[in-house]
């Protein structure tokens, strides 16, 4: 990390062993801590024309933009928020996809002290109304593309909504106001507020809304020092180099964007590739990859799978050093063909929109072992923890849990509580730990393997079967494109095995068919986890961030039944 070393205990390249940097990572800040002032202001004073992003739109648009550039018009974007009364402590919505001026917005929201607040294009007028009154969101900039405005003028009239804006220059209607002609227009001076207008370390900086696989989602705070928290992400899992360029995949509606394209990246000085594309293409991705010289890599196990169904002999990765995924549990498999195919392994990462990376293999002493998440990241003190809150043997399953004695003794990064939902914070939060919901057993080198969320566990004949576990075999099937195990009830068992799955290209759903994964799955995992019932569908039930609802699964079960 070239010029923010005050901010962990060495350089990335000065710890020598792995026990070493656990013994001295440490991170360090002043109480007022911002990034938009400390890191981003810095870097726009310090190295001017250092490149923080490259944008490139679905129509091939290039936008080279440098860190005084951001600095500069995050400035112009404050000044317009405060002119229409947004301050510090406000919540304001940002609906803006890849654009942009979502980081402007971030950094702008960050300089005056408001609680930013993502959510993604995809929302319908009910999704609006809950999460705008849930919230308390004061404003709400929404992106001009589609029918966004539209879905959002539905959900009126909303309890503490006072201001809406679009972008694009878009003519929405009645009561919006054009975002970047107010920004063009305002100042690009901006002096740091003083007093109580400054920002302190504890205060709210974000506030996010869970994926929502179970009831309506959770609003998760977090305060200004969760940018720390992503030191060991960009800067030491994702390895992005000083002057490289990072590319991870994901839209700016939740807060895996955060993750890869913002926080860490920048301590790292890496400039960030933002690709604005309309759907997901796996030669699409391939080919700026190769076209624009990317460094880093980081998407989620399913990308990879659709990459992986393309001719790789037609592109260069040469420039490719490092690659990440996230999101869901990688099966070896993937692991095993992207590394054929580029020469390259994939290194996993398992966190949560309550964390930053808490488990991952991060450093040149742990290399990855296909199909395990990895070991504890620095900062974080991970156990695995049964129903009575001990710690489990090696090979035992338990829930992840996280170290955290109270508010001001936690690691950074890890959320703040529930807004406006003690009771659910303290379900999660007590005893000293914070309570995932995720399970897992942890080998005897200390590698953790994931296991699932607990309501995803399958008891089937007294057998505790993960979901992954049995997911994992079946996309080893040259048949399988994608598989979602739940459970079913059974009279004698409890709960049968369930896959339901996503043939690829050239297969069609037969019994024999069904058969032959049944076998397969018994002839390379415990024949007990093999699923007794087959369903063949086009697509998977998923949440708006992708992860598949296997609770969607079982209520259409149950409603069969």
């Amino acid at each position: 990390m070239p010029i923010y070393v005050e901010y962990v205990g060495r350089d990335r390249d000065e710890f020598y062993t792995l026990e070493d940097l656990k013994k001295n990572y440490r991170v360090e800040y002043d109480e007022s801590f911002n990034f938009a002032y400390d890191v981003v202001d810095r870097l726009g004073r310090e190295k001017p024309e250092k490149l923080a992003m490259l944008w490139v739109g679905a129509d091939g648009e290039e936008k080279y933009i440098t860190f005084r550039d951001m600095s500069l018009r995050s400035n112009k974007v404050a000044n317009y928020f405060k002119s229409l009364g947004i301050s510090k402590g406000d919540a304001v919505m940002l609906v803006l996809r890849r654009s942009d001026l979502f980081w402007y917005c971030m950094m702008a929201l960050h300089k005056i002290g408001a609680i930013a607040v993502q959510a993604t294009d995809m929302l319908t007028a009910s999704d609006y109304k809950y999460r705008c009154n849930a919230g308390g969101i004061k404003m709400a900039v929404i992106t001009g593309h589609g029918d966004c405005t539209a879905h959002f003028d539905e959900g009126e009239p909303y309890d503490t909504i006072e201001l809406k804006a679009v972008t694009m220059h878009k003519k929405a209607g009645e009561g919006w106001l054009d975002f970047e002609a107010g920004v063009e227009a305002a100042s690009d001076v901006w002096e740091r507020p003083t007093g109580q207008a400054d920002t302190l370390a504890t205060d709210t900086m974000l506030m996010s809304f869970s994926s929502g696989t179970t009831g309506y989602p959770k609003m998760i705070t977090h305060d200004f020092t969760y940018p720390l928290g992503h030191i060991s992400t960009g800067v030491f899992w994702h390895r992005v180099e000083d002057g490289g360029l990072h590319f991870t995949i994901s839209d700016t509606g939740w807060l895996k964007s955060l993750w890869g394209k913002m926080y860490g990246q920048w301590f790292g000085e890496s400039a960030i590739f933002t690709y604005d594309f309309e759907r997901f293409d796996g030669v699409d991705i391939l080919g700026k990859l190769d076209k624009y010289k990317v460094t880093t890599f980081c998407a989620p196990p399913t990308m990879y799978r659709l990459m992986l169904q393309n001719d790789f002999s037609k592109y260069d990765f040469s420039n490719l050093k490092h690659c990440c995924t996230a999101g869901e549990a990688l099966s070896p498999e993937i692991f095993n063909q992207w590394k054929e195919n580029t020469g390259l392994k994939i290194f996993e990462g398992f966190g949560q929109t309550e964390t930053t990376l808490c488990v991952s293999t991060i450093y040149p002493w742990i290399q990855p072992r296909p199909g395990s998440m990895g070991l504890p990241s620095p900062g974080y003190d991970v156990r695995i923890l049964d129903s009575e809150g001990q710690e489990c043997p090696p090979g035992v399953t338990g829930e992840i849990c996280i170290r955290a004695e109270s508010l001001s003794n936690r690691p950074c990064g890890l959320f703040t509580g529930y807004y406006k939902n003690e009771q659910d914070t303290q379900r999660s939060w007590h005893d000293g730990f914070y309570h995932t919901g995720d399970t897992a057993y942890r080998d005897e080198l200390g590698f953790l393997w994931y296991i699932g969320r607990n309501d995803d566990i399958i008891k089937s004949s007294g057998y505790r079967i993960g979901p992954f576990e049995v997911e994992s075999v079946l996309l080893k099937h040259s048949a399988v494109l994608e598989a979602a195990v739940t459970g079913v009830p059974d009279p004698v068992r409890g709960f049968s095995v369930k896959a339901t799955i996503v043939l690829r290209r050239g297969y069609e759903a037969s019994d024999e068919l069904a058969k032959d994964l049944q076998d397969f799955v018994k002839k390379n995992t415990a024949p007990y986890k093999y699923p007794r019932i087959v369903e063949f569908v086009d697509e998977l039930p998923k949440t708006i961030s992708g992860k598949i609802r296997r609770v969607e699964i079982r209520e259409r079960d149950s409603e069969k039944s």
